[in-house]
C-alpha cells in the first residue's frame, strides 16, 4: 500500500503542471505521479507546432482567438470555457516560462509567432518544431527538484479504486467516489494499491485505436478506459480529429507528423501530377481547419486511387525553413525526400480526441475526488473540432484550475478515509499467465482495422452498425482473456482501447448531424 494526498496519472504537460501547482502551494502535501513509460514519454513530447496564446495585442486580440476557436468547433464549443481558456492563457504562458521553457524570439526580442489552420492571426509561440519536447524538459526538471513530488516510472494503472472494489456485492450508487488506483509495477511485476484523497487523470489521447496515428505508442486511451469503468460521464467521443499531414508510410503504427505550421509557413498541397486542390473545398485553402483539409485529402485519394498527396515546400525560403523546422527537414532527408526538390508524401492520420471525460471549469469529473485534465477530457473548449495548438493551452489553464480546486479541498480536509483500510489487494488467484501474446496482438490489430475502415474520417450508418457488431465480438474475446489471465500492460491497453472504440462507435451512431470532425455521408444535406 502506498499512501499519498494527491495521485497524478500521467506525466505530460497536464499532469506535471498540475502537480507543480499543488506541490508549490502546499509544501506539506505529498504528490505522487505515476507514468507507464519513461518520465518524458507523453503526447506533450511530440507536440511540434506550438502553443496558441495572445501575446501581440497590437495585431491580435482575445476576441479574435475566441472567434477562431468557436468557428473551428463548429457551433459546439462552450463559449464560457473558450473565453476562460483564451483570457487566462497569457498568465499560464508566463508561468511555464518561469518554470524554464524557452520559446523562439525574433531579432527585436519579440516572440516569433507562427500561424496554423483556422487562425486568423499569427499567435503560435513555439520552440523550433519541438515545442512539446522543450515544455516537457522544463517541467520535468522543475518536478525533479520539487521535494514533495514523487515520480514513479514504468507504473501502469489498471483500475481506479471505487466503492465497487471495496464492496463489490453492493448495488452501485449513482455517486461514485475515487479512492486511488491499482497500479502494476512493470519492473517488479506486482500490483500495488495507491490510496489518495485526490486523483487526477492526465493520460493523454487514444490515437492507437486506429491503424495509423501521429501519437506515441503510449496513447491507448487509458484514462478513458479507467473513467468509463468507474462510471464517469464521457462525451463527444465521436469527434476524433485526423491530422491532414502525416508522413506517409506503408507500415501501420505511429506516423511522423508534418506540423500544420509548415502549411502556415506557405507550403501547398498538391496531387502527384502537380495540381492544387484545396481551392475546391475552402476559400482558406491550406489554412482551413483540420477537419476540412483531412476530408479534402481523403476525398482526393479516393478519386485518384493514389496512396498519398504531396506537400510542396519547393518555393519556400530554405534558410528560414531550416531555422523553423530542423527536425521535420532531417526526418524527410532520412526518408530519402528533399523537401526543396520533391513533394513530402502526406496522408491524414488519427491525431486528437476532442471528446473525453466530462469536466467542469474546475477540472472535476462526475466521480467524487477525481479530476481530469488534457486530451482525455471534454471541457467544452474544442466542441466538434479542435483549433490547432489550443491543446497545450487547455492543459495549462485547466491544470491550474484543477490545482486551485484541489488545494481548496485539501485545506477543507473533509475526505472520508474510513474506506482506505478496506481497500483489498488485487486478487489474481487462479489466473494463468497468458503465454499467447499473439492473441492480444491479433485482437488489437482487428480492432484498429475495423476502426480505420468503418469509423474513420468518413462514416456511414451501415459502417457504424457493422462496427458495433464487430467491436462487441472483440469485447467478448478480450473479456474472456481478462477474466482468465494474469494482467499485463498489453492486455490492459487492449481493454482500454476496446472501451474507447465502443464509445466512439456508439456516440457516432447517436450523432444525427455532420459537425466538425464528425462526417457521416448518410447525413449529407
Amino acid at each position: 500500500m502506498i499512501e499519498t494526498d494527491v495521485l497524478v496519472i500521467g506525466s505530460g504537460i497536464s499532469g506535471l503542471s498540475y502537480a507543480l501547482k499543488v506541490a508549490e502551494t502546499l509544501p506539506e502535501v505529498n504528490v505522487t505521479i505515476v507514468t507507464k513509460d519513461n518520465e518524458s514519454e507523453s503526447n506533450t513530447k511530440y507536440a511540434q507546432g506550438g502553443l496558441a496564446v495572445v501575446t501581440d495585442l497590437e495585431n491580435d486580440s482575445y476576441q479574435k482567438h475566441i472567434e477562431d476557436t468557436l468557428l473551428a468547433g463548429d457551433g459546439l464549443c462552450d463559449r464560457e470555457v473558450v473565453e476562460i481558456v483564451v483570457k487566462e492563457g497569457p498568465e499560464r504562458f508566463k508561468e511555464i516560462i518561469n518554470w524554464g521553457a524557452n520559446f523562439d524570439k525574433d531579432k527585436k526580442g519579440e516572440f516569433n509567432l507562427g500561424r496554423e489552420g483556422g487562425h486568423t492571426e499569427n499567435r503560435i509561440v513555439h520552440h523550433k518544431d519541438i515545442t512539446g519536447f522543450e515544455i516537457e524538459r522544463a517541467l520535468l526538471e522543475t518536478v525533479n527538484n520539487t521535494k514533495n513530488i514523487t515520480l514513479y516510472t514504468h507504473h501502469y494503472v489498471i483500475d481506479l479504486i471505487t466503492e465497487h472494489h471495496i464492496r463489490p456485492k453492493e448495488k452501485r450508487k449513482e455517486k461514485v467516489t475515487c479512492f486511488g488506483a491499482y497500479v502494476l509495477d512493470k519492473k517488479q511485476k506486482v500490483i500495488k494499491r495507491i490510496r489518495s484523497k485526490i486523483t487526477l487523470l492526465a493520460t493523454g489521447g487514444a490515437g492507437h485505436v486506429y491503424k495509423n496515428s501521429t501519437n506515441p505508442s503510449i496513447a491507448t486511451g487509458d484514462g478513458i478506459g479507467l473513467a468509463f469503468r468507474a462510471k464517469a460521464k464521457i462525451e463527444n467521443m465521436q469527434f476524433f480529429q485526423f491530422h491532414p499531414t502525416a508522413f506517409y508510410s506503408k507500415l501501420d503504427g505511429r506516423l511522423f507528423l508534418i506540423s500544420e505550421a509548415v502549411r502556415g509557413f506557405g507550403a501547398k498541397l498538391r496531387l502527384m501530377d502537380g495540381s492544387k486542390f484545396m481551392h475546391k473545398y475552402d476559400e482558406r485553402e491550406e489554412l482551413a481547419s483540420r477537419d476540412i483539409v483531412a476530408r479534402a485529402i481523403d476525398n482526393e485519394l479516393k478519386i485518384s486511387g493514389e496512396e498519398f498527396v504531396g506537400l510542396d515546400c519547393s518555393h519556400l525560403d530554405k534558410e528560414e525553413f531550416l531555422k523553423h523546422f530542423p527536425n521535420i527537414y532531417e526526418h524527410c532527408i532520412e526518408q530519402g525526400i528533399d523537401p526543396f526538390k520533391q513533394y513530402i508524401p502526406v496522408v491524414p492520420a488519427a491525431h486528437y480526441m476532442c471528446g473525453g471525460i466530462k469536466t467542469g471549469i474546475d477540472g472535476m469529473s462526475s466521480v467524487s475526488n477525481l479530476f481530469a485534465v488534457g486530451e482525455c477530457t471534454c471541457t467544452g473548449l474544442h466542441g466538434a473540432n479542435r483549433l490547432a495548438s489550443n491543446s497545450l493551452l487547455e492543459a495549462l489553464v485547466f491544470g491550474h484550475r484543477s490545482a486551485i480546486k484541489t488545494v481548496a479541498l485539501l485545506k477543507e480536509n473533509k475526505f472520508d478515509t474510513t474506506n482506505f483500510e478496506k481497500i483489498p489487494n488485487w486478487n489474481q488467484d487462479g489466473m494463468t499467465v497468458n503465454e499467447e501474446m499473439v492473441m492480444i496482438s491479433y485482437l488489437r490489430k482487428e480492432l484498429q482495422i475495423l476502426m480505420s475502415d468503418l469509423v474513420g474520417i468518413v462514416r456511414s450508418n451501415r459502417r457504424l452498425q457493422l462496427a458495433a457488431t464487430k467491436e462487441n465480438e472483440i469485447y467478448l474475446s478480450v473479456k474472456e482473456l481478462y477474466d482468465l489471465s494474469i494482467l499485463s500492460p498489453q492486455l490492459s491497453e487492449l481493454r482500454n482501447l476496446v472501451a474507447v472504440a465502443h464509445l466512439i462507435i456508439h456516440q457516432s451512431i447517436s450523432q444525427k448531424e455532420n459537425r466538425g470532425a464528425y462526417y457521416n455521408k448518410d447525413l449529407e444535406n
